[in-house]
């Protein structure tokens, strides 16, 4: 099934630069603040690469990918970045607190390289969709480069069996606490009878995308494109370096593997109507009014208690909290199309049920993010209503279930956008893969 290989990895030398001042989160958790942050922190910060400014003077010569070819050429160049002699794999650790409390966890996993599979191969599933406008982006960025600098996050099964192999009492090779305090540590694999073991209990693994669902598309439509420009490496797929892309494997049964809600704050409609909106809403769901008064500890806790029984979403606006749970079984046609499992998921209840049919957002306005916005902190969004004159009303969710993802990936269906919030990101800049 899964084809993990080792690779020689190109990363930052610690003698000419501190991985801590180059390493940053995945580009797509980069805001405008933390791109500015990662700019100051140092000429060789790898978010030149990955996300780099934007200048009014660009054009096709001189632009934001041809800045990052450069740069990373350069990088190379220099021994910045340099490339590790023997065919490793990494052994990546994160320790972090779990949100909302004092408990430290510590998630492991290995960063190696993964064939990249048609979806129908049945090796590599998806949980979401994807747009087609980061995918643009990426691809532009991965033509440029010919590297790979952040993994997907990949998900498999086992009793444990990969972890104790690559269990270790030695020192990092590398340490790093990121923005959030999370203490990433990685230590080199170039064992080739350990890297063969590892390879050997991967061999029978399915794999889902927890993270990364554009780069793995991009590097799969990069690889169909590299086929069709040179049709002699389709015949000998095993050799040519675009057939792969580097992963990080996460045990699905890990207790630390952490998934975390994502809030909804719709805004800026034209019309809303507290009263209407219960009304309507109750034609769905049992529907009770609490204190609208709660902060997001309360929230919190009334959402998880309530969603022991099912599906559970508060909806609070600038004067009132309703909490909705047991949907109305009878309101299945606004779910045409979609499986019982789908229908059982509470992002999916909220979507179908409450945006589409209650607020009456299309799919292509949410797709778009025209009239709403996610946030993970429930606080956060809460603050929306009183710090926004333009939110009208915000969805507080339970998170998803690591065996909801599951089944869900493995029946070849979706969620929606922003189902699933995996804490804590994989850093970008660990270790990079050139395809040449």
């Amino acid at each position: 099934m899964a084809d993990v290989q080792p690779f020689r990895a190109f990363r930052y030398d610690p003698q000419r630069t501190s991985p801590a001042l180059a390493v940053t989160q995945p580009y797509d958790k980069i805001t405008p603040a933390l791109q500015e942050l990662y700019y100051a922190a140092s000429p060789y910060n790898l978010v030149r690469i990955i996300l780099g400014r934007h200048e009014p003077n660009d054009y096709p010569g001189n632009n934001v990918y041809s800045r990052a070819a450069s740069s990373f050429r350069h990088w190379r160049q220099q021994g910045i970045l340099r490339q590790d002699t023997p065919p490793s794999l990494y052994t990546y650790s994160q320790r972090f607190i779990l949100p909302g409390s004092s408990t430290e966890l510590e998630r492991r996993g290995f960063i190696a390289l993964g064939r990249i599979e048609d979806y129908s191969a049945g090796v590599v599933f998806r949980h979401e969709q994807t747009l087609a406008k980061p995918k643009a982006d990426r691809l532009d960025l991965l033509r440029a480069t010919r590297a790979h600098f952040g993994q997907i996050f990949m998900l498999y099964e086992d009793s444990g069996q990969v972890e104790s192999l690559l269990d270790t009492p030695a020192d990092p090779d590398i340490a790093v606490t990121d923005e959030y305090g999370v203490v990433h540590r990685v230590w080199q694999v170039s064992d080739p009878r350990l890297i063969d073991s590892v390879r050997s209990a991967m061999s029978d693994k399915k794999l889902i995308i927890a993270d990364g669902h554009h780069r793995y598309e991009t590097a799969l439509n990069y690889r169909n494109e590299r086929r069709d420009t040179d049709p002699s490496l389709a015949a000998q797929p095993s050799l040519a370096p675009h057939e792969f892309v580097m992963m990080t494997f996460v045990n699905m049964n890990s207790p630390a593997l952490l998934i975390l809600p994502t809030h909804r704050v719709v805004h800026s409609l034209p019309l809303f109507d507290e009263k209407a909106f219960r009304n309507s809403a109750r034609n769905f769901f049992d529907i009770e009014e609490v204190d609208s008064s709660l902060d997001a500890s309360r929230a919190s806790a009334m959402l998880r208690k309530s969603g022991r029984a099912g599906t559970t979403i508060l909806a609070v606006t600038p004067n009132r909290s309703f909490l909705l749970h047991h949907p109305n079984p009878s309101a299945a046609q606004v779910f045409n199309g979609l499986s019982i499992r789908q229908q059982s998921l509470d992002v999916v209840q909220l979507h179908k049920v409450l945006l589409e049919n209650v607020l009456h957002l299309t799919e292509d306005s949410i797709r778009n993010q025209q009239n709403i916005s996610y946030v993970r902190d429930a606080a956060e969004a809460l603050s929306h209503l009183q710090g926004s004159p333009r939110a009208n009303i915000v969805f507080l969710m339970n998170p998803c279930r690591v065996t909801q993802v599951r089944d869900i990936a493995f029946a070849g269906e979706v969620m929606p956008q922003k189902s699933t919030d995996f804490y804590p990101k994989l850093l970008s800049g660990l270790t990079v893969y050139a395809l040449d």
